[in-house]
């Protein structure tokens, strides 16, 4: 993002983005400023876009305030719910109207994939995307990440880039054997395909004792709405996180699985969801 922008502008992204809400603040910290939009189930809309770039040129005053360079999305997003190709491909459309480079953090990329296989694929998001990271950390590689850049304009000098700010591994190609390997026979999406099969069997336990839902999550992160005593029977046994209070009682929670959960690890979590109480 940094390398992509001119000093005095900033990126606009959902105000769940990970840029805005977590990181440490690492993206202000290179003297850019993160624009945040109102997010709609996790995501953002061309509309938002448009609104707050002809809002920003149509003021009179707009020296003073960080001009908007470029969009930030993620996919899934924070809400664990996946942009569909129209979406993409409308929100794509409106950036390379306005000319502001479109990147994607894909740390779950391969969770949104799999989970709208029959709609989105790799291409797409290449297609529309001028910059995508395809993650590797969450999805069982021992780390890194692949960003792919496709607008000839954001590559330019990149690696100086990457330089300065401390991203140039000694032995990067070691990297590079992982994603060669997982990205071969289909893997990566096969195991982002475990995750959200485990992930829906979750969230089908909990819809069958009543359980609301914070986000309408089509992947491997489910957020059931649980009150205290519930939370405190499953805390015993399983590692979970509470994301957003709702009242005295009631918390968004989070449970996440990944390509290592094991089948047996969510029959036994069943069982429990099945044992609550109402309170």
């Amino acid at each position: 993002i940094a390398s992509a922008l001119r000093p005095h502008q900033g990126v606009l992204c959902a105000d769940t983005g990970h840029i805005a809400s977590h990181e440490t603040g690492a993206i202000e910290a290179t003297g850019h400023k993160v624009l945040i939009l109102p997010h709609q189930g996790g995501k953002i809309t061309p509309e938002q876009v448009r609104s707050f770039a002809e809002g920003h040129w149509a003021d009179e005053t707009r020296e003073h305030i960080p001009q908007p360079g470029m969009v930030y999305i993620s996919n899934t997003t924070e809400s664990g719910t996946a942009y569909t190709k129209p979406e993409l491909r409308a929100l794509s459309a409106c950036c390379r109207e306005l000319g502001l480079p479109l990147y994607l953090d894909g740390a779950r990329l391969g969770y949104a994939l799999s989970a709208m296989e029959d709609d989105l694929s790799f291409p797409d998001v290449a297609r529309y995307c001028d910059a995508f990271t395809i993650g590797g950390t969450k999805q069982g590689l021992l780390y890194g990440e692949a960003l792919v850049i496709t607008n000839p304009v954001l590559q330019k000098d990149f690696r100086y880039h990457i330089k300065q700010r401390g991203g140039m591994l000694g032995k990067g190609f070691l990297m590079g054997l992982q994603f060669d390997a997982i990205l071969s026979d289909g893997l990566y999406l096969s195991l982002a395909r475990h995750a959200n099969a485990q992930a829906l069997r979750i969230r089908e336990g909990f819809s069958v004792q009543g359980v609301s839902f914070y986000s309408d999550s089509v992947s491997n992160q489910q957020f059931p709405i649980l009150m205290e005593g519930q939370i405190a029977s499953l805390a015993e046994n399983f590692v979970f996180s509470r994301i957003a209070r709702l009242d005295n009682q009631r918390w968004a929670t989070r449970f996440c699985t990944s390509w290592a959960t094991l089948p047996k690890d969510v029959d036994q979590l069943l069982e429990s969801i099945m044992g609550l109480s109402t309170s």
